[in-house]
């Protein structure tokens, strides 16, 4: 299957799975906070989107709402059947620029926008799907229109941007709202939501369409996959990744932007994140310690390396650890990384691997250059992770190398669980020259004792050959 409701609807062109026949009616803010710039940014969203649709009076139709203190169709369902018509319309559309009457605007899709005369298909087979674009807090109640809107078959995705009402969107979206809720910090990345929707939502080859968390290779079924190794590697018991050697010992360290710009909704989602890739470590005294820092304005340690010895009780200690908020001073804390969280006194071990995983969502207030550069020198293998508005030069600049094996970023929260997936810390032991010299004797030993044994061997053929002769001679 190719999802269920809207998720069908942004599989992409390519054949990966199969679009079905749906009315979509895109309702847009162009209130007077919406300027004129950022207007432009919400159209290129919708071009975006459209262009990932099959367009077509028997597959999908379109229509726009615009919408401020009063609301206007821009486009019906029945005006364009091609999607060069339909981007064509959506470029020309102009912001209406007074207030924010979001409930007007949904009572006019129910009543008008998804109406037989504009063009809605009244067949139960036919999807009808709304989606809402808005950055501010609603002049009018929408709670008990968008619910008449969801009773009328109708479903709803609500995209907040920048300083929006977030309860606002969860009385107007669809269950369940992890799916249908979707906030961005501002118009500059809302673009990005397009790649999030045809990644999330296009799953009927999940191989094909990079939905997986194979490491090296996905194998496709119906529906599924599952998970296989290239020659020389061993699948591991997570299903998922791969070895080419055996997990040693690592002192493994988190440092997680706790900034203000994040929000306490999104804490939680990187707190599971933490957890996701802690199931993925071989935790115990002798293997891979973990130990946790955050930082915001100021660096804390959440709890230092080898406090915690097993999963349940690390995960236990994430899940406790309180969000900080303020400002986002992240070369104060890759200093402190490395002039504190690897130090003997912290619990790192001596001679054992120091991997760091960064975490961020914004740009750094102050410089992290030196920083960054000083853990590498170090020794440390250095991941960072970033969300939303993080900067993609300051993440390389942080990451080891290969970058593109240290780097990883994506624009939406909700999208982690796909990082925690890729993000394999594989460490290989170094071969101990000593181990090697004694493999080499026994190896030796193990040959002068065949040798010996060859020779016993002809000895004793050559024996038996002459007894049986002077049996011969006998008879």
């Amino acid at each position: 299957a190719c999802g269920l409701g809207f998720l069908s609807l942004l599989c992409v062109s390519a054949g990966l799975c199969k679009t079905r026949p749906t009315d979509l009616v895109f309702i847009i803010d162009s209130s007077r906070s919406v300027r004129p710039s950022e207007f432009e940014q919400v159209k290129v969203f919708l071009a975006k989107v459209i262009e990932g649709l099959d367009v077509g009076p028997n597959a999908t139709r379109v229509g726009v709402v615009n919408y401020a203190s009063r609301v206007k169709n821009e486009v019906s369902l029945k005006t364009h059947r091609t999607k060069a018509g339909l981007v064509k319309a959506v470029t020309k559309i102009e912001p209406l620029s007074t207030g924010t009457m979001t409930g007007l605007a949904i009572q006019f899709s129910l009543n008008v926008a998804f109406s037989e005369a504009e063009g809605a298909r009244k067949s139960n087979e036919i999807s009808k799907v709304a989606i809402i674009v808005t950055d501010g807090r609603p002049q009018d109640n929408v709670k008990e229109v968008a619910q008449r809107a969801r009773d009328a078959g109708i479903e709803i995705f609500a995209i907040g941007v920048g300083r929006v009402d977030m309860s606002t969107l969860k009385q107007m979206a669809s269950d369940p709202l992890d799916d249908h809720v979707d906030y961005v910090e501002s118009y500059s990345v809302i673009e990005k939501l397009t790649k999030k929707f045809q990644e999330a939502f296009c799953v009927s080859d999940l191989c094909a369409t990079g939905d997986h968390d194979c490491e090296q290779v996905c194998i496709s079924s119906p529906g599924s996959f599952k998970c296989a190794c290239k020659d020389g590697f061993t699948l591991m018991d997570d299903g998922r990744s791969c070895s080419a050697c055996s997990n040693s010992a690592t002192d493994v360290v988190f440092l997680i932007d706790g900034s203000k710009s994040v929000r306490p909704e999104n804490f939680e989602l990187v707190k599971k994140w933490i957890n996701q890739i802690i199931d993925k470590l071989d935790v115990s005294d002798s293997k891979a310690h973990v130990g946790l820092v955050q930082y915001s304005s100021s660096v804390r340690q959440e709890f230092p390396l080898g406090r915690y010895n097993n999963k349940k009780d690390l995960k236990d200690a994430v899940k406790k650890m309180a969000y900080m908020e303020r400002g986002t001073m992240t070369g104060q804390a890759l200093r402190y990384l490395t002039d504190n969280s690897f130090g003997p006194g912290q619990g790192a071990r001596p001679g054992v691997t120091k991997v760091g995983i960064v975490f961020t969502d914004g740009r750094s207030q102050d410089y992290i250059g030196d920083a960054a550069k000083k853990a590498k020198e170090h020794g440390f293998k250095m991941y960072a992770v970033g969300v939303g508005n993080a900067v993609e030069d300051e993440l390389k600049e942080i990451a080891s190398e290969p970058t593109g094996e240290h780097y990883f970023y994506t624009a939406d929260f909700k999208t982690m669980t796909q990082i925690a997936k890729k993000l394999q810390i594989n460490i290989c032991q170094e071969e101990d020259p000593c181990e090697c010299d004694s493999l080499v004797k026994f190896q030796k030993k193990v040959e002068d004792a065949l040798q010996a044994l060859t020779k016993k061997y002809i000895l004793y053929d050559n024996m038996s050959k002459r007894i049986a002769l002077l049996e011969n001679k006998i008879v």
